[in-house]
């Protein structure tokens, strides 16, 4: 990513543009990069995007958990001075913004949910990659895309990386059982701000049945689907993710 990585206390995140802030929340075995396309694109719509860089590996064992991410969140948006943000998460980050959501309405513009855990109690411990040689870990990792071609041999590096690094796995898996705890069906109904759900037809993390549980149950819910897609809609079809999206918020005045 071309982009510098701004170092602020315990803070890193990048930020482009101005206006509106937009907060992107990677995934559990995501990157800031995973966003490229949508920090490219809205930044030039008069939105000031910022992805910062979630503390999953960093924080003491007994604070890995959604509800210390969410805390998290809260500090950073306390410390960037935004009253009130759109939140897109991606897997784990949908997750995120939904905890935050639920202890923060007010300070919540928007939710914008792609993939995201929070209903789908397998979707994190089921799916996350054992140990064993690299071309498994590349045929697990490709398994999150339609199309193998978009896991690059950086991305599968990466979570070859984090699946031989025992401090790494023994966080993931508290995260996923956190992730199960931490079931948000029944905290959907309260949560009264507007909600664009982009989803791959082929998720096979979480599956399509899993975005037709959040229409339902958040009450002002648009859902959108993306053919041909996977886990991470936003890095597979980033034209097709971003239009839906520019409209959806065009649409809802945000």
């Amino acid at each position: 990513m071309s982009n510098t990585l701004i170092k602020e206390g315990k803070f890193s995140y990048l930020e482009k543009g101005e206006g509106q802030p937009i907060i992107l929340l990677h995934g559990l075995m995501g990157t800031l990069s995973n966003f490229d396309s949508v920090l490219e694109h809205f930044s030039q719509k008069g939105y000031k995007v910022i992805i910062p860089e979630l503390p999953i590996y960093t924080q003491p064992l007994l604070k890995t958990n959604v509800r210390n991410l969410a805390k998290f969140l809260k500090s950073f948006i306390d410390f960037k001075n935004i009253e009130k943000a759109i939140l897109l998460g991606n897997s784990l980050g949908g997750h995120i913004a939904l905890y935050f959501t639920k202890l923060n309405l007010d300070r919540v513009a928007g939710l914008v949910l792609a993939g995201s855990s929070g209903l789908y109690e397998k979707s994190m411990g089921d799916t996350y990659p054992k140990r064993g040689n690299y071309e498994y870990i590349e045929t697990k990792t490709q398994e999150v895309f339609y199309d193998p071609k978009v896991a690059s041999k950086e991305m599968v590096d990466e979570v070859f990386e984090t699946v031989n690094n025992r401090n790494k796995v023994i966080k993931t898996l508290a995260i996923a059982k956190s992730a199960i705890r931490h079931n948000m069906a029944k905290d959907l109904g309260a949560m009264h701000t507007p909600a664009c759900v982009i989803w791959g037809k082929n998720d096979t993390v979480t599956p399509p049945e899993v975005a037709v549980d959040f229409e339902k149950l958040l009450p002002d819910a648009q859902l959108f689907w993306l053919d041909k897609c996977g886990h991470v809609p936003m890095m597979e079809h980033p034209e097709k993710f971003n239009t839906i999206l520019e409209n959806w918020l065009k649409d809802r005045d945000l």
